[in-house]
């Protein structure tokens, strides 16, 4: 396995986790895991993303909140609540900000930021109409919530109806609820935790109990507002706090990386002090129209980013060395330690990512170690404390097969010509340990998503012999299950129910479930988009068609050499195609169907070539994709538009436009399209 898959591998076990703590944190109030390690996971990808580009063709991390439960009535929120990408030093708040200044193409002055304390609460949405409080929404998944209106209204703070000048007709305010640390000292005998009894008095389903518990909140943000009658966050928050809103008072106008700094260190040293937890500040760009210009990816917005504080380490031994093998070939070397206890967890493993991270640390059986809880099923060794070297120590020597038996290799990576981190078994399907780790890709959420058929009864099922293909779960006898601990009629039937609605299943998802290397959810979506319906997609068993359609696929903008020869490699196994016509043969694979938004650019392919003067080429893809158009790699007989422009130009793409007639924009024009 190379190093890139080894990433990929490791970055999607890392969202699958937080997925899994999202649920337990946004949904039931009731985390396994410090707030510290949660933040060290979504570092730990952040980092993976940062330091890896590719990561964010896969689209995988794009999880706020959790699915709301069936406690409440289901209410879809305004404009969706998106999470906040997290900075844990001063380097990722100097790329955030670059980040920024290059999509705005913004190069020689400051940028207004607003700091404002990040609380470690539970989010919720007050929806006002005519200054009448109507709605109250929890976060829910980010896109609906759970109507909580009648629990909020018990919050004396919180204005019912909104007094004040120039109130718009329309206002969706998002604020933090929390209990002050004074309060929860009086009740923590019944709660974990103040989040979790905030959390826990907001799902009361009688509104009497929540009004027994001291919840305070402070607003931070705002969903729809019509009119729009703020021009920056500064007087968003300003003006909200004259209506009656509670508004926190160490938010602050900031403008520079050591302005930033400053503020953030200072907050740190006083927030022992403070009534009430916070993990960290929120920056936002304060004004208004450059929020909207930079807009948002897919699960968080580009003008905000919470700086946290500095997680938890501790220090341990390394006890032995042992290697786990995933689905696309990783070998990932892993350290039993002495249990240590991290943020008030007990560790007992610890990532040590490849075989060239283990030299370039030299990391050996028996050292001293400090760990750092990751938020993962294992933290990762972040140091080796070489003082305390036994004289007999030896150099740890990476094994050179694969568990099954296998010889692993290293690939050479094809954008930088160097031999990978890592190494991979490249026995697919007939590796039992990758055949295992495929089943559980298959069956997670961004695949088929079948509750009831997680990691561990994967596992289990294995074992006993009840699934080894993909085929397996659809064919599974469920009567074998009866004689099974924990298998009762109606886990039984549950299971089946899950299974036999898996069988539908969208073209893209199951693209994306089959597990070609380099193929993420975003890939997949290409892709699905290109072949519309699986019966053109199994074109690619065929040889002679595959070629064909690869030569195609070349002009999808997101479709590179890497992933177009990830997917021939895929299907020049007769393995991997016979697994695949198998499972189609067991499901009915629904046809893709475009979803493009209408706007200027409604069914046209665009290009682009060159600088441009005032945005940058993220920004202008994004305007594209957001009037309904798409964005393409390559000139071809399909592009509608090439749009040039006026720094540095590629000639040769120039040419092939105009011999293709296809119609060329200028600079100047590209403006004028957008009323610039």
């Amino acid at each position: 396995m190379d190093q890139k898959s080894k990433i990929i591998n490791n970055y999607k076990k890392k969202i699958n986790f937080l997925k899994k703590h999202n649920k337990l944190y946004f949904n039931k109030d009731n985390p396994e895991i410090t707030d510290s390690q949660y933040d060290d996971l979504k570092k730990e990808i952040f980092d993976l993303e940062k330091n890896n580009s590719f990561l964010k063709n896969l689209n995988l991390n794009q999880t706020v909140g959790s699915p709301p439960s069936n406690k409440f009535k289901k209410i879809k929120h305004l404009k969706p609540m998106l999470s906040l990408s997290n900075a844990f030093d001063k380097n990722d708040m100097k790329d955030f900000l670059s980040k920024i200044n290059n999509f705005l193409n913004n190069k020689n002055k400051d940028i207004d930021f607003f700091a404002e304390p990040k609380i470690d609460g539970i989010s919720a949405t007050l929806v006002y109409e005519k200054g009448k409080l109507v709605r109250g929404l929890s976060r829910g998944d980010g896109t609906t919530g759970e109507d909580i209106l009648s629990n909020l209204k018990t919050i004396n703070k919180i204005p019912q109806k909104l007094e004040g000048n120039n109130i718009p007709h329309l206002l969706e305010i998002r604020g933090e609820i929390y209990i002050g640390k004074k309060d929860f000292n009086i009740i923590k005998s019944n709660f974990a935790n103040p989040r979790n009894a905030a959390g826990g008095s907001l799902r009361q389903k009688n509104s009497n109990e929540t009004s027994k518990i001291p919840l305070a909140y402070f607003a931070y943000g705002f969903g729809a507002v019509k009119p729009m009658v703020f021009k920056t966050q500064s007087e968003f928050l300003e003006k909200i706090n004259e209506w009656g809103f509670s508004t926190n008072p160490l938010s602050k106008k900031v403008k520079n990386i050591n302005e930033i700094d400053l503020q953030h260190s200072f907050v740190d040293s006083i927030r022992s002090t403070l009534d009430y937890d916070i993990d960290g500040l929120v920056y936002k760009v304060n004004d208004l129209k450059l929020q909207s210009r930079l807009g948002n990816t897919s699960n968080s917005p580009r003008w905000a980013i919470a700086y946290k504080f500095s997680a938890e380490k501790a220090v341990t031994k390394i006890k032995d060395i042992v290697i786990q093998v995933g689905r696309t070939g990783a070998i990932t070397p892993v350290a039993k330690v002495e249990p240590i206890t991290v943020g008030g967890v007990v560790v007992s493993n610890a990532t040590l990512h490849n075989e060239d991270e283990i030299k370039r640390k030299d990391i050996r059986v028996g050292d001293t170690v400090q760990v750092q809880r990751a938020g993962d099923v294992i933290p990762q060794v972040v140091s080796v404390d070489i003082s305390k070297r036994s004289k007999s120590s030896k150099k740890y020597i990476f094994p050179s097969k694969c568990l099954c038996g296998s010889i692993t290799q290293k690939e050479i990576n094809r954008s930088t010509k160097k031999e990978d981190a890592v190494r991979r078994c490249t026995k697919g399907y007939d590796c039992n340990f990758i055949a295992k780790e495929k089943l559980k890709h298959i069956v997670s959420k961004d695949s088929f998503n079948i509750d009831g058929l997680g990691k561990k009864v994967i596992d289990q099922f294995w074992e006993l012999g009840l699934i080894k293909t993909p085929t397996d779960i659809f064919t599974i006898n469920y009567n074998e299950l009866k004689n099974l601990e924990g298998w009762g009629e109606l886990s039984i039937n549950n299971l089946k129910q899950a299974i036999d609605k898996a069988k539908n299943i969208e073209l893209s998802s199951f693209i994306f479930s089959i597990g070609i290397r380099h193929i993420g959810q975003e890939n997949a979506k290409i892709l699905a988009s290109f072949f519309k319906s699986i019966e053109k997609f199994i074109n690619l068993f065929n040889e002679t068609k595959r070629k064909k359609i690869l030569e195609n696929l070349v002009e999808l903008d997101g479709i590179g050499k890497t992933q177009i020869d990830s997917i021939n490699n895929f299907f020049l196994n007769n393995t991997n195609v016979e697994i695949v016509k198998k499972l189609i043969a067991k499901l009915k694979i629904k046809d893709f169907i475009s979803k493009n938004k209408k706007g200027k650019f409604s069914n046209k392919i665009v290009m682009f070539t060159g600088g441009f003067e005032k945005m940058s080429r993220s920004e202008a893809k994004s305007l594209v994709e957001n009037n309904g158009g798409k964005i393409s790699g390559t000139v071809s007989k399909k592009l509608d538009i090439l749009v040039i422009g006026n720094s540095k130009p590629t000639k040769r793409k120039i040419e092939s436009a105009k011999k293709l007639n296809i119609k060329i924009v200028k600079e100047i024009e590209w403006y004028k399209i957008l009323n610039l």
